[in-house]
């Protein structure tokens, strides 16, 4: 019998059971209320508040600058309209790096302010005293691996990571520690397919893939991209299942030239 219903509420165990009975898990970002209760209804099992919001809705060129209000912001709004998805809330730069007491401290606000049903944190030897100490306060923790966004100026690019052999023993080691430490699950962003399915093969926690190839656990894509809104970002592993930018623009533009031919409101539209 499947383990996936469309009316049962996700919750971490649910998303260790698919795993484990071999179906694959589906996510999705989301910033806002009325976007966040069209995924929710449309089945996708993890809604990820995503730091991805300071590109897509904030317009800059990273995700650097968000904050935790931000954040705890965007996930309050998220909340407010998802019936059945688990929540996963993105930690943001600055939130968890170095110091685990203030790490705690940013995800026990994200917990009691947005209601979010987890937290997720990029990165692995560095920050596993951060994840041992959030997870000490019961607060699920979902990790990052590949390339982690917030470290782009470290890294100068947004190429693909762990392509040569020392990077990749660091991303198999780093995704083992996560999973020992505790973590419920792990992102791998942009990595080579083969080294996604043989680390996803030996970890017992689902893996999430972008940019990973289709044999890990599950799939994450931005909300803004695959429905193509945001038109200027293409990378491979990107699929565009709507062109939202050329109907919405379409949309505005006749609603214009209706308005300015004095063709709307008509008399039905009137009181």
């Amino acid at each position: 019998m499947s383990v996936y219903s469309k009316a049962r509420k996700i919750t971490t165990h649910t998303l260790q059971e698919m795993k484990r009975a071999g179906e694959k898990i589906t996510m999705l970002t989301a910033y806002d209320y009325s976007l966040a209760k069209l995924v929710d209804r449309g089945g996708v099992d993890v809604i990820l508040v995503g730091d991805s919001a300071s590109n897509v809705m904030a317009g800059r060129e990273t995700t650097v600058p968000m904050s935790l209000d931000h954040m705890i912001y965007h996930a309050q709004c998220v909340e407010k309209a998802v019936e059945r998805a688990l929540i996963v809330v993105d930690m943001p730069f600055g939130s968890y790096q170095g110091n685990s007491r203030i790490a705690l401290e940013s995800a026990i606000r994200i917990m009691k302010e947005s209601n979010g049903h987890a937290v997720k944190l990029e990165g692995g030897a560095e920050i596993v005293d951060s994840v041992q100490r959030i997870l000490s306060a019961g607060i699920p923790v979902m990790g990052h691996l590949g390339l982690t966004p917030q470290s782009i100026y470290k890294f100068g690019t947004y190429t693909v990571r762990a392509k040569e052999d020392e990077e990749a023993k660091k991303l198999i080691a780093d995704a083992k520690l996560l999973q020992d430490t505790g973590c419920f699950a792990i992102v791998f962003e942009k990595i080579p397919a083969h080294l996604a399915k043989m680390v996803s093969e030996e970890l017992s926690i689902p893996t999430i893939g972008i940019g990973a190839g289709g044999q890990c656990d599950g799939q994450v894509l931005v909300l803004h991209d695959m429905l193509g809104i945001t038109t200027d970002f293409s990378p491979r592993f990107l699929r565009r299942y709507l062109d939202l930018e050329t109907q919405i623009t379409g949309a505005v533009e006749a609603y214009c030239q209706d308005v300015r031919s004095g063709d709307f409101p008509n008399k039905e539209e009137s009181y």
